[in-house]
């Protein structure tokens, strides 16, 4: 049988401390226990660990075979009588000579028992440390090597754990299934709950949670709530309480993860008092900030349901920091301050001014996440998105196409038109129209309608085309919604295709669609009103089923700019000469409704009765009060459902004017005369 050599060592050491039990009364040391608490010998509950308490043991063990060769000096007659009694050794003793043995013995087993050097107790030390930091290192590069929950579990039961590494397998278990699909996902962990492994590391968190580190107990409660273990467990409900009693010592970092692992849980008593002791240090720890890292982990813990008041702190915070940013500090507050629910202008500028002058130096996931952040907190800046959408076009040759299509995904979120990208873009689809899945035919459909991107004629009709092809591909597998999002950005286009409309009419999907229980019915409504009025102006020639009419008409609430029809009372002099607040086919409002005799260059009365008009001279304009969100960014570019009245209206007869409330209301009175007059009896 093979004995490894600290056990070995061992047995030797407890063998000579039972032999030189006895010898202790002759050298003039009464008990085991003085020599033990003098020179070290420490129990295992004392200090950290088995190791240790070897090590001293080991220690021992030397100094008390250094005391042997000054007990071999003894007569033998002495040994002799103390083996046959060893309680008699005292009283055979006698005379002069004998104390004389007694007191030198006993002075030089004092001397071989003067504790170590310090450099020897050092030397020990350090090569005791060595061989457990390897060992820790071997079980770490281990670890990083396990592809499964399994693996990890199986690492553990042939291991021995400290709190750190409880909380590395927890961890690691999390990381194995976050890249993994659904089924895998549920696959691996059903072998994960099912292993006999779990249930002890779960035992063991429960046992060492008093004892773990903040960024242990921080990194094991959010493990164990994303690899799915009930919230009501006493596992999960130890650890929060542990958490709350050391909440105090808990770090940046550890913040950071309580603070992430909070937004997953659900509300509880415990859940609910730990985020307001988070907030509450939050608060209590802003004047001790230095750090722009430090601070936006702050930000980041409080939630979005924080107060205003602490919002504000925070922001002043990082005004007052502002100096210190650096170019990712500058890219990661867009982010920080997404997560806390809070739009800070002040802040937003003055990062975004940072991130445009490198724009080059940021990369595609740095920049995707400026840019969700920007739509998060409804932050507009076309001077940002500008920069980043040239970015984008100058360096094609280093994008793939989905990463492309994803900009602009998140431009048309944002309403921002870069012409030039998209221009681009539709050379990608007709190149690559057969590598296109259904998720990127709907997106494209979605930004270039909502967009109202407009092409050259020829190009127009065939890029239509070819995501007509690509769409009808994949009518066997759309659902009904997403059937009908991809005919509503086609009618918004001004393209129909026959395959798919036919397929969107039939009775399944129109009540599916209509159904009461359907979450979006009311916005189905509307697109099935939309295609079918699109259908009776554009393309009368498709025989709709009967089915298809929207049997209760949607009728838009909308009501008129009062500053817009105080200046059109003011140019007209009379509001008997226009209609204010028309709807046309129950879809399209009309603010203002004026007929213009084109030759003679003044407003006519309406008749009795007359909608349209039959007099070629007389022109029919229609005054449309419009929001700011209904253009694109930055610009007078008409977006989606405003694109597709005017071209409505156009088809009904009507010419159309825009009226921007928001540039219309910096004009004064005379300004605003002057510019409604020349819009409304304009050739």
């Amino acid at each position: 049988m093979n004995i490894h050599p600290a056990g070995y060592q061992l047995v030797r050491n407890l063998r000579l401390c039972s032999f030189l039990s006895r010898r202790c009364a002759l050298t003039g040391f009464t008990s085991c226990a003085t020599q033990i608490q003098k020179y070290g010998f420490t129990p295992l509950k004392w200090q950290n660990g088995f190791p240790y308490c070897l090590g001293n043991n080991l220690d021992l063990t030397i100094r008390f075979h250094s005391s042997e060769k000054t007990l071999q000096q003894i007569p033998t007659a002495i040994l002799e009588n103390e083996s046959k009694n060893g309680d008699a050794h005292s009283r055979e003793i006698s005379g002069e000579s004998g104390l004389s043995i007694r007191h030198s013995s006993k002075r030089a087993i004092a001397r071989n028992l003067e504790p170590l050097s310090e450099e020897f107790i050092t030397e020990q030390k350090t090569r005791t440390s060595t061989e457990r930091e390897k060992s820790v290192d071997q079980f770490f590069d281990r670890l990083q090597s396990c592809t499964s929950p399994s693996d990890v579990l199986d690492l553990y039961a042939e291991s021995t754990m400290t709190r750190r590494q409880i909380s590395s397998c927890l961890m690691t278990i999390w990381k194995t299934t976050k890249r993994m699909s659904e089924d895998q996902k549920r696959y691996e962990r059903k072998l994960m709950f099912e292993h006999p492994a779990f249930e002890t590391i779960c035992q063991q968190a429960l046992q060492e949670a008093q004892s773990m580190s903040s960024n242990d107990l921080a990194y094991s409660l959010f493990a164990l709530v994303k690899i799915g273990v009930s919230q009501n467990s006493r596992l999960i409900h130890t650890l929060l309480r542990v958490t709350q009693e050391h909440l105090n010592k808990f770090d940046e970092r550890a913040l950071s993860v309580l603070s992430s692992c909070l937004k997953n849980m659900e509300d509880g008593k415990s859940v609910s008092t730990l985020r307001v002791g988070l907030r509450l240090l939050v608060e209590l720890r802003i004047p001790e900030i230095k750090r722009v890292m430090a601070l936006q982990t702050m930000m980041r813990c409080i939630g979005k349901d924080a107060p205003l008041a602490l919002k504000k702190k925070l922001e002043n915070k990082a005004l007052s920091l502002l100096n210190k940013f650096t170019l990712p500090n500058s890219q990661y507050m867009f982010v920080t301050l997404a997560a806390m629910g809070h739009r800070s202008h002040p802040l937003l500028e003055a990062c975004a001014n940072r991130v445009i002058e490198n724009i080059h130096g940021v990369p595609f996931w740095r920049l995707v996440h400026i840019l969700q952040s920007c739509k998060n907190l409804q932050y507009r800046n076309p001077d940002l998105l500008s920069a980043a959408g040239n970015h984008v076009a100058s360096t094609l040759d280093i994008w793939q196409a989905k990463q492309i299509l994803l900009f602009l995904v998140l431009f048309a979120d944002l309403g921002f038109h870069h012409t030039k990208l998209m221009n681009v873009f539709v050379q990608i689809v007709l190149a690559r129209s057969e590598s296109l899945t259904l998720k990127d035919v709907l997106s494209v459909l979605h930004v270039y309608s909502l967009l109202n991107h407009r092409l050259d004629e020829n190009l127009k009709e065939q890029f239509l085309q070819t995501l007509s092809d690509a769409f009808e591909m994949y009518l066997s597998k759309c659902s009904s919604l997403e059937l009908l999002h991809g005919i509503y950005s086609f009618c918004l286009m001004g393209h129909y295709p026959q395959a798919a409309l036919n397929q969107l009419f039939q009775d399944s999907n129109l009540s599916e669609l209509r159904s009461s229980a359907n979450f979006y019915r009311e916005s189905n409504e509307r697109m099935l009103q939309c295609i079918n009025l699109c259908l009776e102006l554009e393309n009368p020639s498709f025989a709709r089923p009967v089915n298809a009419s929207i049997a209760n008409p949607l009728l838009p609430s909308a009501t008129v700019n009062s500053d817009v029809r105080k200046t059109v009372d003011t140019i007209l002099g009379d509001n008997s000469l226009y209609h204010q607040g028309l709807v046309l086919k129950n879809i399209h409002f009309i603010d203002f409704e004026i007929a213009v005799d084109q030759e003679q260059k003044n407003v006519v009365p309406f008749r009795q009765g007359d909608e349209i008009g039959s007099d070629p001279n007389i022109q029919r304009v229609a005054v449309l009060c419009t929001p700011a969100s209904a253009f694109c960014l930055g610009t007078v570019h008409p977006k989606e459902r405003l694109a597709l009245k005017i071209r409505h209206l156009e088809v009904l007869g009507y010419r159309v004017v825009l009226v921007s409330e928001h540039e219309f209301g910096k004009l004064s009175e005379d300004e605003r005369v002057d510019f409604l007059k020349s819009a409304i009896f304009a050739e």
